[in-house]
């Protein structure tokens, strides 16, 4: 993530492939006001286990070989695609045209879940997003957009494809128009 300065070597605060939990990076962290450059001292050796001798990133395992192997941890890749998923079948479930009680509880879970999220450096990260761009919650598609555009957001720092906001639904609520979800 060179567009962060402050973002950990590899691009994320736990190697791909390591569990997101540890010292290092267990509840206290998403809950402590200490900023991300503090609260990154001391971690450098936990990167080292992303590379083989030699410096090279180890082999990726295949989808198929993720499948098959044992229930552990989830590695900070596979928390976030789950809480992304997570996130955006809310979105697709949330009112067309939610009560004000209902529009105060979605902003209250997407501030609590930015404050208790286990990856330590991801919650920071989101709730600087939120601060800067808060929660539009008055109907769902305002909601869907903008959970979308604060997942583009990441997926820039990421370097990851942006996805278009404007198929959130397609893709989360009402399924591809090419019947591939049928």
């Amino acid at each position: 993530m060179a567009n962060d300065p402050n973002m950990p070597p590899g691009g994320y605060p736990a190697p791909p492939g390591k569990p997101v939990f540890g010292p290092n990076a267990d509840f206290k962290f998403a809950t402590s006001s200490k900023d991300a450059t503090s609260a990154l001292s001391g971690m450098g050796a936990a990167f080292g286990g992303a590379f083989s001798k030699g410096g090279k990133p180890k082999k990726v395992p295949e989808k198929k070989e993720i499948a098959q192997q044992k229930e552990c941890p989830p590695d900070v890749e596979e928390l976030g695609r789950a809480s992304w998923t997570l996130l955006h079948t809310i979105a697709a479930s949330y009112p067309e045209n939610p009560s004000l009680e209902e529009q105060l509880e979605m902003k209250v879970f997407i501030n609590i879940f930015s404050k208790i999220y286990p990856c330590w450096f991801c919650a920071g990260d989101f709730q600087k997003f939120i601060k800067l761009d808060e929660p539009k919650v008055r109907t769902q598609e305002d909601f869907g957009r903008w959970l979308c555009n604060a997942h583009n957001s990441v997926n820039v720092k990421l370097g990851k494809p942006v996805f278009d906001c404007n198929l959130w639904k397609e893709r989360w609520k009402d399924g591809w128009k090419d019947g591939r979800c049928d």
